[in-house]
């Protein structure tokens, strides 16, 4: 029987270091280092031990937005308490010939989209009227994510050139990833970037992967072991994250 080649939806797998409702409970320190994510992909998002800024990987490359808006390369040393990754390879491409408001682009994604019951790798490389993203200040452990999305920095640019990179997930994975669409923002002269609120696309081009497979690593910390899950996280994450 003939393999499948790599950019077929059922060899397409997404990486997971811990659940996402660890990090909203407050679970800030689960020390995976870089060098063990970079094993599952070279494309993702996450963030860093002490909930420390806001991690967008391109092409290999990990990179942190801090509380600042400064951006830095970061070594494979780096630990990480929540990431995200995949090997990036997209099988279908949109272009965007002409601005739009955040909700066409919305609109724009899910129609790329053929079902909602697949997770998705999604890149746009675009020159973006505007952006407007957010990172997170350094914390420390077991503050709920909630509490500290309403300090977080927020940062808006104007007519910049970057790359957004997320995935989405379905709606029925919410305890394990954030449901929906989630994006990260890097500019293309690695000066800018976060956590994507709203953008307003004006030319570029939308590349989609199909994931069709979850390798989900779960910690073997005392915190993560002895912490009660039961908890409905639905609202606290949209509160965090959109």
């Amino acid at each position: 029987m003939e393999s499948q080649p790599k950019s077929s939806p059922i060899q397409s797998s997404l990486y997971m270091c811990a659940p996402v409702n660890a990090l909203v409970e407050g679970l800030y320190e689960e020390k995976v280092p870089l060098r063990e994510i970079k094993r599952h992909g070279d494309f993702g998002l996450g963030t860093f031990d002490n909930l420390d800024g806001e991690m967008i990987m391109l092409d290999g490359t990990v990179y942190q937005v801090n509380s600042e808006g400064r951006v830095a390369v970061v070594d494979d040393a780096c630990l990480t308490p929540f990431a995200c990754v995949t090997f990036y390879r997209p099988i279908s491409h949109e272009d965007v010939a002409q601005e739009m408001n955040y909700p066409a682009f919305l609109d724009l994604v899910q129609r790329l989209l053929p079902s909602p019951n697949l997770f998705y790798a999604i890149r746009m490389e675009s020159v973006f009227a505007y952006v407007k993203t957010r990172s997170v200040p350094k914390q420390e452990n077991y503050r709920p994510l909630a509490d500290v999305a309403k300090d977080q920095p927020v940062f808006e640019f104007q007519n910049v050139a970057g790359t957004l990179a997320g995935f989405f997930t379905p709606s029925f994975m919410g305890s394990v990833n954030v449901p929906g669409l989630h994006l990260h923002f890097l500019s293309t002269d690695f000066t800018r970037g976060g956590h994507v609120l709203e953008c307003r696309p004006r030319q570029g081009r939308i590349g989609v992967q199909f994931i069709s497979r979850l390798e989900l690593s779960l910690p073997m910390t005392f915190d993560y072991l002895t912490q009660d899950f039961t908890r409905n996280i639905e609202q606290d994450l949209n509160k965090a994250e959109k």
